[in-house]
Order: structure tokens, then C-alpha cells, then sequence
């Protein structure tokens, strides 16, 4: 026994088109279906019965569908009832077909927003220029707007204002739509792994740059930068120097010096700046202050500048070391929390 095509009702031809399509496509579609829309596909499916190819066609095109394999359906009703069946919980069936009260499914999951801005902006913002326009307007209009701004300052300006002029037009976005971006997020940005590998990239870079004496790490940076390199800011955070000694705070150069021999000291300020140089002695004991000076007034003749080179690589490699166990802060990385 066939349907008539003329006398399916709109819910007849979607419970057709879904049970065309098979039990994990149509699973998937039919969360995003209200619990009386569900319900009337029930019904609707109750009555059909085999549905010819040719007006299995006729159907996928007043929905404006590429669908024209996996022709003839038989038994629709039973093949509706499989895939709710599979698809929904025993209580929501019964709630569908009017046996109990209706559920409603509460989303526990834990907003990401909040989360999202616990990131490096620039993070954020390397993850967004990968993603359609559209998108990525959506997720900075989710955001604190001073985070938001950060964000954006880290995008290329042709690509900001695409995202600029997208969030000026954005209308009220689905609730749908919303979850599925939520959940990307969380899968490629949020989840451990994905910290995890951005993380150890960053560090991977910066351990390679920080090798570099300073003339050449800018050299370095600024080619990175020109041809767009990503988490450069991120990378910065991790690079330091043993000129960058004076922007540490007090307190961070006490904890370094502290534990590194007079020898060392001396060695990387041979040949130093006198700012550099009354940096690192003001953040020792006057005693060992006056032993080094002693040194230094001596000259550095005969002592090899790749040795001196070595000491003041020693000197940053344990700032380096010291700040990822927490024991200091190194200025880079409060200039980038700034």
C-alpha cells in the first residue's frame, strides 16, 4: 500500500524526509526539534506507508534538498518509531506522546565565556581569524567588551574590521547556534589538549628565540610579525634576556641573584652598561657588592667574550626557569597581563 503525495500533511513529508536520511543523520536533527513539533511527526508517521521514489523526489524539493538517493521508503512508522527510539530517552517518548510530564532538558554545562577570557587575547585572537567572520563577531559580542578589545587589537586590521562590521550587524543569533559555536570552543580552544599543544609550541619557539642576542631577536620578531606569525605576544611572555634585567622589579632581581655565585655575576657584567650594571648590584649583599666591583676594576683582559656571553645566558635561563616554577615574575610577562 502506497501514500498519495497529495494528501501528505507538511509533517508527513519531513518524518518522510528524515526516515530517507537514515538513524545518525536524522538523530542528530532531531534535537533541535520542539517537543510538539516532535510530536507531530509521531503522528504524522503513524500513517504513512511506502512513498514511490518519484514523489519521495517531489518532496526533497519543496524543501530545497539534495536528496535523491536511497530510494522507496517502506514501513515509515516503524522506521520513525527506531530512530526516537534511539534517539530520545523512555520518559521523553512518554512525554511526547502525552503518557507523562514533558522534559525538559536543563544544560548544566558550565558558561564558556567566562572561561574564554582567563586566555592570552592574542590566543583568542589567533583562533578567530581562522574561523568565518560571522563567527568570530558572535563570540566578541559574548565577551567582556575591554577583553573584546583586546582581542581585536591583535587581529591584522583588514580582518578586524570585517569582524567590527559583522558585530554592528549582527541580529539576535539562534539558540542552536549558539551551543554549537559553545562547543567548539570548548573541543579547540578550552579543552586541556588544546592549552596543552598552544602551551608547549610557545615555549618550544621561545627557547629557540631566547638564544638570539638581542639585535637579532627583533630582527627576528619583526619578520615574525610581518608575515603574520601567530601568538607572538604569547611568545614574548616567555622570552627574556639578561639586558632585560633593570625592567624587573626589585623584588623578582633579589630572588635571581640571590642564589646565583659571585663568580657568575661578575663574569656576565664585564663589559656592561652602567644601568644594567648598578641593576644587578643594588640586588645583592654589600659585602658580595663590593667583591664583584673589586673584580670589575680590574679589567677583563683576557677573558674570552663568548664566556662572558655564556654567564649573562646562564643568568637568564634561571630567570626563565624560576619564573615557570612561580618563584618570579619576569617583566615580559607583566607587561602582557597589563
Amino acid at each position: 500500500m502506497t501514500t498519495s503525495l497529495a494528501s501528505l500533511t507538511r509533517p508527513q513529508k519531513a518524518a518522510a524526509i528524515l526516515v530517507a536520511m537514515g538513524k545518525p543523520s536524522a538523530s542528530r536533527l532531531l534535537k533541535f526539534f520542539k517537543q510538539e513539533e516532535l510530536k507531530a511527526l509521531i503522528e504524522g508517521a503513524r500513517l504513512l506507508r511506502t512513498i514511490p521514489q518519484a514523489d519521495l523526489e517531489r518532496i526533497v524539493a519543496e524543501f530545497e534538498a539534495e536528496f535523491t538517493e536511497g530510494a522507496g521508503l517502506l514501513d515509515s512508522a516503524d522506521k520513525m518509531d527506531t530512530i526516537l527510539n534511539e534517539s530520545l530517552t523512555p520518559e521523553e517518548m512518554d512525554a511526547l506522546m502525552g503518557k507523562g510530564e514533558p522534559v525538559v532538558k536543563k544544560d548544566v554545562t558550565p558558561p564558556v565565556w567566562p572561561q574564554l577570557e582567563k586566555l592570552d587575547p592574542a590566543q583568542i585572537g589567533t583562533f578567530l581569524v581562522n574561523e568565518h567572520p560571522q563567527t568570530a563577531a558572535m563570540i566578541l559580542s559574548n565577551l567582556a567588551p575591554n577583553y573584546a578589545a583586546s582581542v581585536v587589537l591583535t587581529m591584522d586590521k583588514p580582518v578586524r574590521s570585517e569582524i567590527i562590521k559583522r558585530m554592528m550587524e549582527l541580529s539576535k543569533v539562534p539558540e542552536a547556534a549558539t551551543r554549537m559555536v559553545e562547543n567548539q570552543i570548548r573541543a579547540h580552544v578550552l579543552s586541556e589538549g588544546a592549552q596543552k599543544d598552544t602551551s608547549i609550541g610557545q615555549t618550544r619557539v621561545a627557547s629557540v628565540l631566547n638564544e638570539l642576542d638581542k639585535s637579532q631577536l627583533e630582527e627576528v620578531m619583526s619578520d615574525l610579525r610581518e608575515v603574520g606569525m601567530a601568538d607572538l605576544d604569547a611568545i614574548r611572555a616567555r622570552l627574556f634576556s639578561f639586558d632585560d634585567v633593570p625592567a624587573m622589579s626589585q623584588k623578582a632581581r633579589v630572588a635571581l641573584f640571590d642564589g646565583l655565585s659571585s663568580e657568575l655575576i661578575t663574569l656576565a657584567l664585564r663589559g656592561t652598561p652602567l644601568p644594567l650594571a648598578e641593576a644587578v648590584l643594588s640586588s645583592i649583599g654589600a659585602r658580595t657588592r663590593r667583591m664583584i666591583e673589586s673584580e670589575l676594576s680590574q679589567g677583563s683582559e683576557g677573558i674570552l667574550p663568548a664566556d662572558i656571553l655564556g654567564a649573562r645566558k646562564t643568568i637568564a635561563s634561571t630567570a626563565l626557569r624560576m619564573s615557570r616554577e612561580g618563584l618570579l615574575e619576569l617583566p615580559s610577562a607583566q607587561n602582557a597581563a597589563a
